[in-house]
Protein backbone atom coordinates (compact mmCIF):
# COMPACT_ATOMS: atom_id res chain seq x y z
CA UNK A 1 0.00 0.00 0.00
CA UNK A 2 1.39 3.47 -0.80
CA UNK A 3 1.73 5.73 1.63
CA UNK A 4 -0.02 8.82 1.13
CA UNK A 5 2.43 12.01 0.17
CA UNK A 6 0.61 14.29 2.82
CA UNK A 7 2.32 11.90 5.27
CA UNK A 8 5.57 11.21 3.79
CA UNK A 9 5.67 15.51 3.76
CA UNK A 10 5.02 15.41 7.53
CA UNK A 11 7.14 12.66 8.43
CA UNK A 12 9.87 14.73 6.75
CA UNK A 13 9.66 17.68 8.27
CA UNK A 14 9.48 16.49 11.76
CA UNK A 15 12.92 14.54 10.77
CA UNK A 16 13.79 18.46 9.62
CA UNK A 17 12.89 19.85 12.80
CA UNK A 18 14.22 17.03 14.91
CA UNK A 19 17.44 17.18 13.12
CA UNK A 20 17.63 21.51 13.50
CA UNK A 21 16.88 20.67 17.24
CA UNK A 22 19.85 18.30 17.17
CA UNK A 23 22.20 21.05 15.85
CA UNK A 24 21.03 23.71 18.06
CA UNK A 25 21.94 20.97 21.44
CA UNK A 26 25.27 20.12 20.04
CA UNK A 27 25.87 23.90 19.12
CA UNK A 28 24.51 24.78 22.72
CA UNK A 29 26.63 21.66 24.21
CA UNK A 30 30.01 22.92 22.53
CA UNK A 31 29.78 26.71 23.41
CA UNK A 32 28.84 26.71 26.77
CA UNK A 33 31.78 25.11 28.36
CA UNK A 34 33.56 28.45 26.00
CA UNK A 35 31.40 30.43 27.66
CA UNK A 36 32.39 29.36 31.26
CA UNK A 37 36.05 29.71 30.86
CA UNK A 38 35.83 32.66 29.47
CA UNK A 39 37.94 35.63 31.10
CA UNK A 40 35.80 38.28 32.28
CA UNK A 41 36.25 41.35 30.08
CA UNK A 42 38.42 43.74 31.95
CA UNK A 43 39.86 41.89 34.64
CA UNK A 44 43.59 41.20 34.59
CA UNK A 45 44.70 41.46 38.03
CA UNK A 46 43.23 40.12 41.44
CA UNK A 47 44.64 41.14 44.95
CA UNK A 48 43.25 38.52 47.67
CA UNK A 49 43.94 40.55 51.09
CA UNK A 50 43.50 37.91 53.85
CA UNK A 51 43.26 38.90 57.34
CA UNK A 52 44.04 36.67 59.72
CA UNK A 53 41.01 36.43 62.71
CA UNK A 54 38.73 39.56 61.63
CA UNK A 55 35.23 38.49 62.07
CA UNK A 56 32.48 39.74 61.13
CA UNK A 57 30.63 40.20 63.73
CA UNK A 58 33.69 42.63 65.14
CA UNK A 59 34.09 44.49 61.56
CA UNK A 60 30.78 45.22 61.60
CA UNK A 61 31.11 47.29 64.74
CA UNK A 62 34.56 48.91 63.97
CA UNK A 63 35.10 52.77 63.56
CA UNK A 64 37.69 54.55 61.97
CA UNK A 65 38.11 51.78 58.43
CA UNK A 66 37.69 54.79 56.40
CA UNK A 67 39.77 52.12 53.33
CA UNK A 68 37.47 49.51 54.06
CA UNK A 69 34.52 51.04 54.27
CA UNK A 70 35.05 52.44 50.60
CA UNK A 71 35.69 48.81 49.24
CA UNK A 72 32.28 48.48 50.60
CA UNK A 73 31.21 51.19 48.85
CA UNK A 74 32.41 50.89 45.91
CA UNK A 75 31.69 47.17 45.29
CA UNK A 76 30.06 44.61 47.05
CA UNK A 77 29.97 42.88 50.90
CA UNK A 78 28.52 40.62 52.98
CA UNK A 79 29.35 40.25 57.26
CA UNK A 80 27.67 36.63 56.85
CA UNK A 81 30.36 34.81 54.71
CA UNK A 82 31.50 31.38 56.93
CA UNK A 83 34.31 29.58 57.02
CA UNK A 84 35.05 25.90 57.40
CA UNK A 85 35.46 23.61 60.62
CA UNK A 86 37.62 24.13 62.83
CA UNK A 87 37.58 27.98 62.92
CA UNK A 88 40.83 27.82 62.80
CA UNK A 89 44.04 29.15 60.75
CA UNK A 90 45.92 26.66 58.56
CA UNK A 91 42.15 24.92 57.61
CA UNK A 92 40.67 27.62 56.32
CA UNK A 93 43.40 29.38 54.15
CA UNK A 94 43.85 26.22 52.80
CA UNK A 95 39.84 26.04 52.01
CA UNK A 96 40.24 29.67 51.13
CA UNK A 97 42.92 28.49 48.32
CA UNK A 98 42.18 25.32 47.50
CA UNK A 99 38.01 25.66 46.48
CA UNK A 100 37.27 22.92 48.74
CA UNK A 101 36.89 22.18 52.82
CA UNK A 102 39.21 19.50 54.95
CA UNK A 103 37.64 16.85 54.45
CA UNK A 104 38.72 17.01 50.76
CA UNK A 105 42.19 18.72 50.55
CA UNK A 106 43.07 17.25 54.23
CA UNK A 107 43.90 20.30 56.12
CA UNK A 108 42.24 19.92 59.70
CA UNK A 109 44.39 21.66 62.27
CA UNK A 110 45.17 25.69 63.14
CA UNK A 111 48.97 24.79 61.73
CA UNK A 112 48.64 22.06 59.86
CA UNK A 113 51.99 21.81 57.29
CA UNK A 114 50.49 18.67 55.88
CA UNK A 115 47.27 17.15 55.27
CA UNK A 116 46.29 15.35 58.22
CA UNK A 117 43.56 13.19 55.57
CA UNK A 118 45.09 12.14 52.53
CA UNK A 119 43.73 14.64 50.13
CA UNK A 120 41.58 13.20 47.73
CA UNK A 121 43.16 14.52 44.65
CA UNK A 122 46.97 15.36 44.24
CA UNK A 123 48.68 17.11 41.14
CA UNK A 124 51.46 17.39 39.70
CA UNK A 125 53.05 19.74 42.14
CA UNK A 126 52.40 17.05 44.66
CA UNK A 127 49.64 18.93 46.54
CA UNK A 128 45.78 19.51 46.49
CA UNK A 129 44.92 21.61 43.33
CA UNK A 130 45.56 25.08 44.36
CA UNK A 131 43.95 28.57 42.71
CA UNK A 132 48.38 29.24 41.92
CA UNK A 133 48.62 25.89 40.19
CA UNK A 134 45.28 26.88 37.94
CA UNK A 135 47.15 30.19 36.93
CA UNK A 136 50.51 28.39 36.29
CA UNK A 137 49.40 25.49 34.41
CA UNK A 138 46.73 27.61 32.54
CA UNK A 139 47.87 30.58 32.30
CA UNK A 140 51.64 30.09 31.92
CA UNK A 141 53.44 33.93 31.91
CA UNK A 142 51.44 34.66 35.27
CA UNK A 143 53.02 36.63 37.56
CA UNK A 144 51.91 35.11 40.59
CA UNK A 145 53.03 36.26 44.19
CA UNK A 146 52.30 35.24 48.24
CA UNK A 147 53.35 37.65 50.43
CA UNK A 148 52.40 36.73 54.18
CA UNK A 149 53.01 37.59 57.73
CA UNK A 150 52.48 34.01 59.26
CA UNK A 151 55.18 31.43 58.30
CA UNK A 152 52.19 29.30 58.34
CA UNK A 153 51.18 30.37 54.94
CA UNK A 154 54.15 28.83 53.56
CA UNK A 155 52.90 25.43 53.99
CA UNK A 156 49.56 26.27 52.01
CA UNK A 157 50.82 26.44 48.32
CA UNK A 158 53.36 24.52 45.87
CA UNK A 159 56.31 27.30 45.81
CA UNK A 160 56.96 26.06 42.09
CA UNK A 161 53.86 27.62 41.11
CA UNK A 162 54.50 31.15 41.91
CA UNK A 163 56.98 33.86 41.06
CA UNK A 164 57.56 35.26 44.69
CA UNK A 165 56.95 33.96 48.29
CA UNK A 166 58.03 36.35 50.62
CA UNK A 167 57.04 35.68 54.43
CA UNK A 168 57.87 38.76 56.10
CA UNK A 169 56.74 38.39 60.10
CA UNK A 170 55.79 41.53 60.07
CA UNK A 171 52.42 43.05 58.60
CA UNK A 172 54.18 47.15 58.03
CA UNK A 173 56.96 44.86 56.25
CA UNK A 174 53.64 42.71 54.37
CA UNK A 175 52.57 46.16 52.82
CA UNK A 176 55.45 47.53 51.71
CA UNK A 177 56.73 44.42 50.24
CA UNK A 178 53.35 44.06 49.03
CA UNK A 179 53.07 47.90 47.21
CA UNK A 180 56.63 47.44 45.88
CA UNK A 181 56.07 44.14 44.03
CA UNK A 182 52.72 45.50 42.88
CA UNK A 183 54.17 48.60 41.45
CA UNK A 184 57.13 46.53 39.93
CA UNK A 185 55.86 43.84 38.35
CA UNK A 186 51.82 44.17 38.61
CA UNK A 187 51.54 40.51 39.30
CA UNK A 188 48.63 38.96 37.70
CA UNK A 189 47.40 37.26 41.06
CA UNK A 190 48.92 38.68 44.65
CA UNK A 191 47.81 36.89 48.00
CA UNK A 192 48.46 38.94 50.97
CA UNK A 193 48.01 37.61 54.17
CA UNK A 194 48.21 39.94 57.22
CA UNK A 195 48.40 38.73 61.03
CA UNK A 196 48.25 41.56 63.91
CA UNK A 197 44.56 41.06 64.22
CA UNK A 198 44.60 37.78 65.02
CA UNK A 199 47.71 38.69 67.46
CA UNK A 200 45.47 40.91 68.71
CA UNK A 201 42.50 39.04 69.84
CA UNK A 202 44.97 35.69 71.20
CA UNK A 203 46.78 38.61 73.20
CA UNK A 204 43.99 40.89 74.40
CA UNK A 205 40.88 39.05 73.42
CA UNK A 206 38.58 39.69 70.08
CA UNK A 207 36.49 42.53 70.61
CA UNK A 208 39.07 44.54 72.71
CA UNK A 209 40.21 47.84 72.41
CA UNK A 210 43.39 46.69 71.25
CA UNK A 211 41.80 44.24 69.12
CA UNK A 212 39.78 47.32 66.89
CA UNK A 213 43.09 49.25 67.23
CA UNK A 214 44.45 46.34 64.99
CA UNK A 215 41.97 46.55 62.67
CA UNK A 216 42.16 50.14 62.24
CA UNK A 217 46.02 49.72 61.61
CA UNK A 218 45.08 46.99 58.92
CA UNK A 219 42.91 49.46 57.14
CA UNK A 220 45.56 51.60 56.44
CA UNK A 221 47.56 49.07 55.15
CA UNK A 222 45.07 47.98 52.84
CA UNK A 223 44.99 51.65 51.82
CA UNK A 224 49.10 51.52 50.94
CA UNK A 225 47.87 48.20 48.69
CA UNK A 226 45.23 50.25 46.81
CA UNK A 227 47.29 53.23 46.48
CA UNK A 228 50.59 50.96 44.78
CA UNK A 229 47.56 49.52 42.35
CA UNK A 230 47.08 52.93 40.93
CA UNK A 231 50.53 53.98 41.40
CA UNK A 232 51.32 50.92 39.40
CA UNK A 233 48.96 52.03 36.93
CA UNK A 234 46.39 49.19 36.61
CA UNK A 235 43.81 50.26 38.96
CA UNK A 236 41.28 49.99 36.30
CA UNK A 237 41.73 46.25 35.60
CA UNK A 238 42.62 45.08 38.75
CA UNK A 239 39.72 43.26 41.28
CA UNK A 240 40.97 43.87 45.15
CA UNK A 241 38.76 41.09 47.49
CA UNK A 242 39.37 41.33 50.90
CA UNK A 243 38.59 37.99 53.54
CA UNK A 244 38.93 36.63 56.44
CA UNK A 245 40.26 32.90 57.40
CA UNK A 246 37.90 33.19 61.00
CA UNK A 247 36.93 34.92 64.02
CA UNK A 248 37.33 34.57 67.20
CA UNK A 249 35.37 35.00 71.08
CA UNK A 250 37.40 35.71 73.96
CA UNK A 251 41.03 35.04 73.17
CA UNK A 252 40.23 32.16 70.99
CA UNK A 253 39.38 30.34 68.13
CA UNK A 254 38.13 26.99 66.83
CA UNK A 255 34.37 26.82 67.87
CA UNK A 256 31.00 26.82 66.41
CA UNK A 257 29.88 30.35 67.55
CA UNK A 258 28.67 33.02 65.18
CA UNK A 259 31.53 35.24 66.14
CA UNK A 260 34.35 32.53 64.94
CA UNK A 261 32.46 31.15 61.90
CA UNK A 262 31.09 34.47 60.20
CA UNK A 263 33.73 36.28 58.39
CA UNK A 264 33.76 39.26 56.13
CA UNK A 265 34.18 38.97 51.95
CA UNK A 266 34.49 41.88 50.27
CA UNK A 267 35.34 42.71 46.72
CA UNK A 268 35.69 45.69 44.63
CA UNK A 269 37.14 46.33 40.68
CA UNK A 270 36.29 46.31 36.92
CA UNK A 271 32.96 43.99 36.40
CA UNK A 272 31.90 44.14 39.87
CA UNK A 273 28.66 45.46 41.40
CA UNK A 274 28.79 48.96 43.31
CA UNK A 275 27.12 49.34 46.59
CA UNK A 276 25.88 46.11 47.01
CA UNK A 277 25.10 43.58 49.72
CA UNK A 278 25.38 40.03 49.39
CA UNK A 279 22.65 37.94 50.11
CA UNK A 280 23.64 34.43 49.10
CA UNK A 281 25.51 32.43 51.16
CA UNK A 282 29.45 32.61 50.67
CA UNK A 283 31.66 30.09 51.93
CA UNK A 284 35.46 30.85 52.11
CA UNK A 285 35.90 28.31 49.79
CA UNK A 286 33.82 30.44 47.18
CA UNK A 287 37.09 32.17 47.16
CA UNK A 288 39.03 30.44 44.99
CA UNK A 289 36.14 29.45 42.70
CA UNK A 290 35.46 33.43 42.01
CA UNK A 291 39.10 33.99 41.34
CA UNK A 292 39.39 31.45 38.76
CA UNK A 293 36.04 32.24 37.28
CA UNK A 294 37.13 36.15 36.86
CA UNK A 295 40.55 34.60 34.91
CA UNK A 296 38.28 31.54 33.29
CA UNK A 297 40.57 29.18 34.41
CA UNK A 298 38.91 25.89 34.24
CA UNK A 299 38.40 24.35 37.86
CA UNK A 300 39.15 20.84 38.66
CA UNK A 301 36.22 18.21 39.37
CA UNK A 302 36.86 17.43 43.02
CA UNK A 303 36.97 21.64 44.10
CA UNK A 304 33.59 22.02 45.68
CA UNK A 305 33.47 25.86 45.43
CA UNK A 306 31.32 28.23 43.88
CA UNK A 307 32.01 31.63 42.04
CA UNK A 308 30.75 34.07 43.68
CA UNK A 309 28.07 35.32 40.97
CA UNK A 310 26.03 37.58 42.85
CA UNK A 311 29.08 39.72 42.81
CA UNK A 312 29.56 40.44 39.24
CA UNK A 313 28.06 42.84 36.95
Amino acid sequence: MLQPKSSKRTHYAIQLISNRYKQVIICFVLIIPLLLSAQVKGVKHVILIGVDGMGANYLSKAQNIPVMQSIMQQGVSTMHARCVQPSSSAVNWASMVMGAGPSLHGYTEWDSKKPEIPSRQIDHYGMFPTIYALFRDQQPPSKIGVIYSWSGIGYLFPKQAVNKDDHTNNDSLTADHAAKYIQAERPDFLFVHFDGVDEAGHGIGWGTNAYYQAIQGIDSYIGQIIKSVKNAGIEKNTVIIVTADHGGIKKTHGGKSIQEMEIPWMAFGPKIKRNTILNKSIMTYDTAATIAYLFGLKTPQVWIGRPVLEAVK
